[in-house]
């Protein structure tokens, strides 16, 4: 860490250090190698989704032996290949579609994944790259489902406030290729997930709605998260539901018999770098968890209740200290034409109740490069962010009323704007307490 970014002297350095550090923990080149199986004898598959896929593509293409048979198809989101391997493609074909809503192009990559699972042998290897934001990438709907339905269903689900294993139980339901759909149609060849974790609590079968494992979750559990958050779906959908016939492959199904799955990348690890990035700058750094959930509001609060406890009463953590966590917080939208996600939403809350606290300083960042569907991965909050937003005649209570965080911290020029970060280990917040 620089000198410039000691927290004493430039907290804003500082936490984006922490970011940077965690990002940094999640990239495939450094993680991918001690996963990798020997070459077989026959040929190795390579496919997968998700916005981390063209690095892991990238990755493999590198780590792989140059004298081994290597082909394959990844899907990852829409400038999210990294720049030296779009310039110099390698054997591993990547293609770029739309998150969070599927578009066409998602559609037709995974009718052409699907394709290439088909007709292996058991000498055959299938290395499945697999990180967060595959389910909107890697987007087949069922037989009688239109792409439309599945995105009108997909738009109403990322608007609900539903949480994300909730989403992807309905989505592995209406899909022909998720929710281990993908790795039974490559038997009998084996097949090795990577996967870089994005979701609270590293469940396999919840990362991209897991379409190389088995899956527990049932059509009753789908139909039962549709009721809940009253959110309709086309009549031939939910006949297959009701039916059964939508059911996916389950734990003991034989044609998983021999696959492995091996996590490249976690939340927790990447906290544990940032936490260890602060302890060598002199600050005692805490990780809350990285499983938290929650409407981001609500969080932030909480948070910033935290901090404040903290600061005026050295309560539960002396300082200076730095608070971390991670996870996937959601967002209920209340409101048309408001722009922001997760993080934004989450720091707003927190400023409004931290009330202007001297001494803390607050970023949220999603470790994709992306908050929501903007062009930010989050935010910072300053002692004085409120201060200068009164100073604008801005309110935030009227922005957050209006989902609209994003305009909130780009009217005071404080958005984190790194680009694509090509991995995907969800979010990440940092509280410094001086």
């Amino acid at each position: 860490m620089s000198s410039t970014s000691r927290p004493d002297q430039d907290p804003r350095g500082f936490l984006r250090a922490l970011y940077d550090a965690a990002v940094q923990r999640a990239l495939p080149m450094h993680t991918t190698q001690a996963h990798l199986p020997p070459p077989p004898r026959g040929r190795t598959v390579v496919i997968g989704a998700g916005k981390a896929g063209g690095a892991m593509a990238e990755a493999v293409d590198a780590l792989w032996p140059a004298d081994a048979p290597l082909s394959g198809l990844v899907v990852t989101r829409y400038d999210h290949v990294p720049p030296a391997y779009k310039a110099r493609p390698g054997r591993i074909e990547v293609v770029e579609a739309a998150h969070p809503v599927p578009d066409e192009a998602g559609r037709q990559a995974a009718a052409r994944i699907l394709q290439l699972a088909q007709g292996l042998t058991a000498d055959d290897l299938v290395l499945c790259l697999i990180s967060g934001g595959g389910s909107a990438l890697l987007s087949l709907p069922a037989e009688g489902i239109s792409l439309e339905e599945k995105q009108a269903v997909n738009k109403a689900l990322l608007k609900s406030g539903a949480a994300i294993d909730e989403m992807n139980c309905v989505r592995k339901h209406l899909s022909a290729i998720k929710g281990g759909r993908l790795a039974a149609l490559c038997a009998p060849a084996k097949v090795v997930t990577l996967l870089i974790s994005d979701v609270p609590g590293d469940e396999p079968a919840v990362i991209a709605s897991g379409p190389t494992v088995p899956d527990p979750s049932t059509c009753a559990d789908a139909l039962a998260i549709l009721q809940r958050y009253g959110i309709e779906v086309p009549p031939a959908a939910r006949a297959a539901l009701e039916s059964g016939a939508a059911e996916t492959p389950k734990p003991g199904d034989p044609r998983f018999d021999g696959h492995e799955v091996h996590m490249i990348a976690t939340p927790q690890q990447s906290l544990e770098a940032a936490a260890a990035l602060a302890r060598q700058a002199g600050i005692e750094a805490h990780i809350l968890s990285d499983e938290m959930e929650g409407e981001s509001r609500e969080v932030g609060k909480v948070q910033a209740a935290l901090a404040r406890a903290v600061a005026r009463h050295g309560q539960p953590f002396a300082r200076p200290c730095v608070i971390l966590s991670g996870g996937e917080t959601t967002v209920t939208v209340r409101a048309k034409g408001g722009r922001g996600g997760r993080a934004t939403e989450f720091l707003l809350g927190c400023a409004i109740a931290l009330q202007g606290q001297p001494g803390v300083w607050v970023l949220a960042a999603d470790t994709d490069g992306i908050d929501g569907m903007e062009d930010n991965a989050g935010a910072l909050v300053a002692p004085d962010t409120l201060a200068r937003a009164a100073a604008q005649g801005i309110k935030p209570a009227e922005l957050l009323d209006r989902n609209d965080a994003y305009s909130f911290f780009e009217a005071l020029g404080d958005l984190v704007v790194p680009g694509p970060t090509f991995t995907n280990v969800n979010d990440f917040r940092a509280v410094l307490v001086l």
